[in-house]
């Protein structure tokens, strides 16, 4: 099931896997003119590299997949309602001219994609709870305007609910893994679709960001689908 503001890939079911990926598309509708060189839909500020292909070869019989169908800098869903940051003007030193918009454009932009995608999730998780929501994310080695290093391969953000993410970080170094714990930052500060969608609702869920050098070619993206097939399966099991 594809629209203009997601897909949907296999079939949820209760008590099974949802995987959840905000930023899996940097699909920009052709009325909409960000005013940027192209080339930029191709780096992190408009897409969470690697998570899309990893997603689709996680789905299987009772592991389904929620992503996001547009560009991140058309309206990043990981976000608060109406925050100045779903639709950036400056992503990372890049000026971003389409997105100096007036209150009437962001709200329809608000209307046709964040609300939508938000509401049909929540619709989703209510008629089929999962047994755990897997938030796939990705993150750059390094940003531009900052150099602090990123030597993590994976992370793992949370907020309130602790429960996932201390089964993981532990099974994951017991893999070698490069493990950050709050790294590359805080679910604390940014954890916006599972505080609106899995915390108020008690449903354990797994925010994970991997570095994504790792997963820029289909072997990495194969390796590590099932780095968290497995992982899933494992927390799963042990809540």
């Amino acid at each position: 099931m594809e629209s203009d503001f997601h897909r949907l890939l296999g079939t949820p079911q209760a008590g099974g896997i949802l995987i959840v990926s905000d930023h899996a598309s940097n699909r920009v509708p052709e009325d909409i003119d960000l005013g940027i060189d192209p080339a930029l839909l191709q780096l992190h500020i408009a897409i969470d590299i690697g998570v899309g292909a990893i997603a689709e070869q996680m789905v299987s019989p009772g592991t389904a997949a929620w992503l996001g169908n547009v560009s991140r800098l058309v309206c990043d869903y990981n976000r608060k309602h109406d925050v100045p940051g779903m639709m950036p003007e400056i992503s990372d030193g890049h000026v971003i001219p389409g997105n100096v918009l007036t209150p009437q454009q962001r709200s329809a932009r608000v209307t046709r994609f964040f609300e939508p995608y938000h509401s049909g999730l929540a619709t989703l998780l209510h008629e089929t709870p999962p047994a755990l929501i897997l938030s796939l994310h990705s993150f750059t080695p390094g940003l531009a305007t900052c150099d602090k290093p990123r030597p993590w391969q994976i992370g793992i953000l949370y907020n309130e609910d602790e429960r996932a993410a201390r089964i993981a970080i532990p099974w994951l170094e017991a893999q070698g893994l490069v493990v950050g714990d709050q790294e590359p930052y805080s679910g604390k500060l940014l954890n916006a679709s599972m505080n609106r969608h899995a915390e108020p609702n008690g449903l354990p869920y797994l925010s994970i960001e991997i570095r994504q050098d790792l997963i820029a070619d289909a072997a990495g993206q194969a390796e590590w689908a099932q780095v968290m097939t497995a992982l899933s399966a494992e927390v799963v099991s042990r809540l």
